[in-house]
């Protein structure tokens, strides 16, 4: 097999993987990513036991037992930018042998469930729900930098949704890719399914005006009525599209399920968010043990 070269792959004087700071045996097989740093110790205080604790920059690792099962909690930040870093360097972990920098014959795969928070786009879906992403619909190009098979896009609700929005052809090519299936029905009951619209930015790529006007003001009611093979966009985020391109091109099964704690088609939003994040966190917890 090929010798990955140095500087493609990085590693500390430890040897542990660049950014993540983490050595192979660290990695449970169980993966729960959060955008908040703070958020993984409110997970990792539900375990019977921490193993490990591992801070670099905004990643922060946890990996300990909950109920005979092993787990880890890692914060990625905001940004398809850094769910690139996350999950190139957790499947390096899991499927690269650091010290030859040669693959592993025998393919390791990892459940990667992003709980997280988002705002629903759809009138009827109340605050304080869970939005489980069937699909990644992205804005934000990652994935064209990969070479992609023609299993991991959906290129034909990508062309129904550029027809039905007038995409704007200074805009980068969106695209649409698919959950785990497995992970999807493990988290399906009291969640509401849809497709996830991940943005590059937080303010005008979501619609959100403060001081600067919008390229196309009525884009996000174009994106609440679209409709395909009867799924419909319900929520805005920002990583979901990078984890599962990535996912389903490097062999692991994702899946993103968000506490709603805003709705933009009503204008409301959650009186106590964090007793929503703490509800989900229950709720994931609960279901990886199934």
């Amino acid at each position: 097999m090929p010798v990955i070269k140095n500087a493609d792959l990085l590693l500390n004087p430890d040897g542990s993987i660049y950014h993540l700071s983490l050595l192979p045996h660290q990695l449970a097989d169980t993966v729960l990513i959060v955008g908040d740093p703070d958020r993984v110790g409110v997970i990792s205080d539900q375990f019977d036991s921490v193993e490990y604790r591992i801070n670099n920059r905004e990643f922060i690792t946890h990996t300990g037992i909950l109920k005979g099962k092993r787990i880890t909690v890692l914060s990625t930040g905001i940004g398809t930018d850094n769910i690139d870093i996350v999950m190139n360097e957790l499947d390096a972990l899991a499927n690269i042998d650091l010290s030859s920098r040669q693959e592993k014959k025998d393919h390791r795969t990892l459940n990667v469930i992003r709980v997280g928070t988002s705002g629903a786009i759809q009138a009827d879906i109340p605050v304080g729900s869970f939005a489980l992403s069937a699909y990644g619909l992205g804005f934000d190009n990652l994935i064209h930098f990969y070479e992609t098979g023609a299993s991991t896009l959906d290129t034909e609700m990508a062309d129904a949704f550029m027809k039905h929005t007038g995409w704007k052809a200074n805009l980068s090519h969106p695209y649409f890719v698919k959950g785990s299936d497995e992970l999807i029905r493990k988290f399906e009951p009291g969640s509401v399914k849809g497709i996830t619209v991940t943005a590059p930015g937080f303010y005008g790529p979501q619609g959100r005006v403060l001081r600067l006007g919008l390229a196309d003001p009525g884009l996000n009611e174009k994106i609440r009525s679209f409709r395909f093979h009867g799924e419909r966009i319900i929520n805005f985020e920002m990583e979901t599209s990078a984890l599962y391109g990535l996912g389903s091109l490097l062999g692991h099964r994702v899946v993103t399920i968000c506490a709603l704690i805003a709705n933009r088609a009503t204008n409301e939003t959650c009186s106590d968010h964090k007793a929503v994040i703490r509800k989900l966190v229950h709720n994931v917890l609960e279901k990886i043990q199934d």
